[in-house]
């Protein structure tokens, strides 16, 4: 990788401006929308108790040769078939990310196929992929102990407890799609932001922590939001989304100092004030370089994270082959005309923690809800799958407001 005027990722960044017109460029990428992608995480559990803590040993075991090098050092991380590489979150969760497929049909393939060999390898070991977008049995523990997330660890626990259940017990379904033509990208990363409520209410199951009921719907997403806010909570909307993230990768702090054996970095450096100068003295190395950059990006976790496409990350896991009908119904809305979109979600648009709260029992998130499901299902059939599969998933999506307005009623 190299710098915007062609240097080596290894050159200092002279300012933070250069940084920020860097960071619009590389993660706002136009074209029209051809490519789509979805990762699976699970958490993960002894089959015969899924309250026993997780043994790294175990899990490595089940894994073999496609271990991530973050679990077995040295591994050669060999692909699944229809090659999605294997890797861990900090408490063992696992996730599977196949390539990015030019057509839903293919995708789904692909990623059920990757997504049942994965399961086979955990059973065959004792253990199971978990349900839920939260560990509903045990407490957060690490048992990665690689530096990056000693280091996110160490930062996100001065600010609370929820940076730790996010590293270490949530489980999350992300759906990827491309940014778009440059006079598209504005509104359809609105798009995905104003529907965010609405699809975080229909899909939220995540009610259960480490044994308690935890109030919220979905408190993955309560733990994500509180993890480094305002950095891990939706963005505003105004403006160039390029530019505004440019700015927000500047303001948040920097998690891993990637210095020797412990990579801490100072409380309250910022990205911004690294790449001007201002930590000259406190960081090993002077400024940052342009691979620093680029590790910084991957420490920024907001519900939308613009990599070049846009990674929707704001779903709760879902049980099975449940990750299929989000992302029909996302994808397919992402085809409809913006217009009709924005109008489906406006009612619950900007409601987040009412989502994440009270899901679908929130009576203007119910009404977005029902509103986005009948426009998605109307164009279900531009994703291309299989009739069959659209029908099924066309009733699912309706029984979900369906029973959500009869338990409301009664």
């Amino acid at each position: 990788m190299t710098s915007p005027g062609g240097s080596p990722a290894t050159t200092p960044i002279g300012s933070r401006a250069e940084a920020e017109g860097y960071v619009a460029m590389v993660c706002f990428k136009h074209g029209p929308p051809r490519l789509y992608g979805v990762e699976l995480e699970w958490t993960v559990h002894h089959a015969d108790d899924p309250h026993r803590p997780l043994d790294a040993g175990r899990l490595s075991k089940a894994l073999g040769l496609h271990a991530p090098a973050t679990l077995v050092r040295g591994s050669p991380q060999l692909p699944l078939s229809r090659g999605a590489l294997v890797t861990v979150e900090p408490g063992g969760q696992v996730e599977i990310s196949v390539p990015a497929a030019e057509s839903i049909p293919r995708l789904i393939d692909d990623t059920a196929a990757d997504a049942a060999e994965l399961t086979a390898l955990l059973m065959d070991a004792g253990l199971i992929p978990g349900a839920y977008g939260l560990d509903p049995f045990r407490a957060p523990r690490r048992i990665l102990t690689v530096p990056r997330y000693a280091a996110m660890e160490h930062a996100f626990q001065r600010l609370g407890p929820h940076g730790p259940r996010m590293m270490c017990s949530t489980a999350g379904l992300q759906i990827c799609l491309d940014a778009g033509e440059q006079d598209e990208t504005a509104v359809r990363w609105r798009a995905l932001h104003d529907l965010g409520p609405a699809l975080v209410g229909l899909f939220a199951n995540s009610r259960r922590r480490a044994g308690s009921d935890t109030g919220w719907a979905s408190a993955r997403t309560e733990a994500t939001f509180g993890t480094c806010a305002p950095f891990t909570e939706p963005p505003p909307l105004d403006g160039d989304p390029a530019a505004a993230w440019a700015r927000t990768a500047m303001e948040a702090p920097v998690l891993c100092l990637r210095r020797g054996d412990t990579w801490d970095a100072p409380t309250g450096l910022t990205f911004g004030a690294w790449a001007d100068g201002l930590a000259d003295g406190q960081v090993p190395g002077g400024r940052p370089t342009y691979d620093d950059l680029d590790y910084h990006l991957s420490t920024l976790f907001p519900p939308v994270r613009p990599r070049g496409y846009l990674e929707v990350r704001y779903l709760d896991a879902q049980a099975g082959d449940g990750w299929i009908a989000p992302t029909l119904l996302l994808t397919a809305l992402m085809s409809a005309p913006m217009d009709q979109v924005l109008a489906a979600a406006e009612p619950a648009a900007g409601r987040w923690f009412p989502a994440a709260r009270e899901g679908l029992a929130d009576k203007l998130v119910l009404q977005a809800a029902r509103d986005v499901v009948d426009l998605g299902t109307e164009v279900l059939d531009r994703t291309g799958a299989d009739p069959e599969l659209i029908a099924a998933v066309a009733t699912r999506l309706q029984r979900i407001v369906d029973d959500t307005h009869g338990r409301r009623a009664s």
